[in-house]
C-alpha cells in the first residue's frame, strides 16, 4: 500500500494537471509565458510575507500573485516601455526581492530550495483542499469564458467588435492565472511553475486539430508526467517537481520530433 504522503503528492499533482492544461493552452496561444513567469516569481514574495506574518502560505502567495497580476494589467496600458521588457524587469526584480525577503525570515520552517523548486511530497491535507477548491473555481471560470477567450486569441479587435467583454475577460483570465500559479508553487516551486503550465500544452499542440482536443491532450500529458515523475523521484531519490518537469520535457520532444523530421512548423 502506498504511503500517505505519496498518495497526497499524486492527488495534488493530478488535480493541478487537470486545471493547468486548459490554462496553459491559453498561455501558449496568447504568448503569455513571460507574463506567467513574472507572476510566478512574485510568488516568492508571498511566501516571505506568509512566513513573516505566520499565515497560510498558499493564501499569502495568492494575495501577492493577484496584486502583481493587477499591477501588470495596469502597466500594460502604458506605451513608453515595451511590455516584454517590462515583464523581464518585474520578473527578475520580484525574484530578487523574494529571495532576499525569504532569506531574512528566520526559523526552522524556512527551506528556500523547496520554495524555488517545489516539495510535492510535503503536500498536506490542507494543501489538497486548497488545490481542489481553487482548481474547481479556476476550471469553472475557464469553461465559462472558453469561447470569449478563444476569440481573443484569434483576434482581439475582432472579438471586441463582435461584442465580447474584452477587458473583463482579460481581467478574469489573469486572476485565474494568479490562482493556479499560487497552487502550482507548492508542487513545482517558483522557478518551474510556468513550465508545468506551458509544457503539457506545447506537447499537445503538434497532435491536436481543435482547441478542445489540445486541452484534453494537455491534461493527459500533464497527468502522465505527474505519475511518471513521481515514480522516477521515488525510484531514484530525485526531487519530485523537477522530475515531473523533466518528464514533460521528454513528452514535448517526443511530440514535436516527427514535425522536426518532416521540416514542418
Amino acid at each position: 500500500m502506498a504511503e500517505p504522503f505519496l498518495m497526497r503528492a499524486l492527488l495534488a499533482g493530478l488535480g493541478l494537471a487537470v486545471v493547468a492544461a486548459p490554462l496553459g493552452c491559453f498561455v501558449v496561444w496568447r504568448r503569455m509565458a513571460y507574463y506567467g513567469e513574472a507572476v510566478a516569481q512574485a510568488g516568492l514574495i508571498g511566501i516571505a510575507v506568509g512566513l513573516a506574518l505566520s499565515v497560510n502560505l498558499t493564501a499569502s502567495v495568492l494575495a501577492v500573485t493577484v496584486a502583481v497580476s493587477l499591477l501588470l494589467v495596469a502597466l500594460s496600458r502604458q506605451q513608453i516601455v515595451p511590455f516584454d521588457a517590462l515583464l523581464g524587469l518585474l520578473a527578475h526584480a520580484a525574484l530578487a526581492v523574494g529571495v532576499i525577503a525569504a532569506s531574512l525570515a528566520r526559523g526552522p520552517q524556512l527551506d528556500l530550495m523547496a520554495f524555488l523548486f517545489g516539495d510535492i511530497f510535503a503536500v498536506s491535507a490542507s494543501d489538497l483542499r486548497w488545490i481542489y477548491l481553487g482548481g474547481t473555481l479556476a476550471l469553472g471560470a475557464l469553461i465559462y469564458l472558453w469561447r470569449p477567450l478563444l476569440s481573443l486569441c484569434v483576434h482581439e479587435d475582432l472579438a471586441a467588435a463582435e461584442g465580447a467583454p474584452v477587458e473583463r475577460v482579460k481581467l478574469v483570465f489573469v486572476l485565474v492565472l494568479a490562482l493556479v500559479v499560487a497552487m502550482a508553487i507548492k508542487i513545482v516551486g517558483v522557478l518551474l511553475t510556468i513550465a508545468f503550465l506551458i509544457m503539457p500544452a506545447a506537447a499537445a499542440r503538434p497532435l491536436s486539430e481543435t482547441p478542445e482536443q489540445m486541452a484534453l491532450f494537455a491534461a493527459i500529458f500533464g497527468s502522465l508526467a505527474v505519475a511518471l515523475g513521481l515514480f522516477l523521484s521515488v525510484s531514484f531519490d530525485t526531487p519530485g517537481g523537477p522530475s515531473i518537469v523533466l518528464v514533460l520535457a521528454f513528452l514535448f520532444l517526443a511530440a514535436i520530433f516527427p514535425a522536426v523530421v518532416r521540416g514542418q512548423r
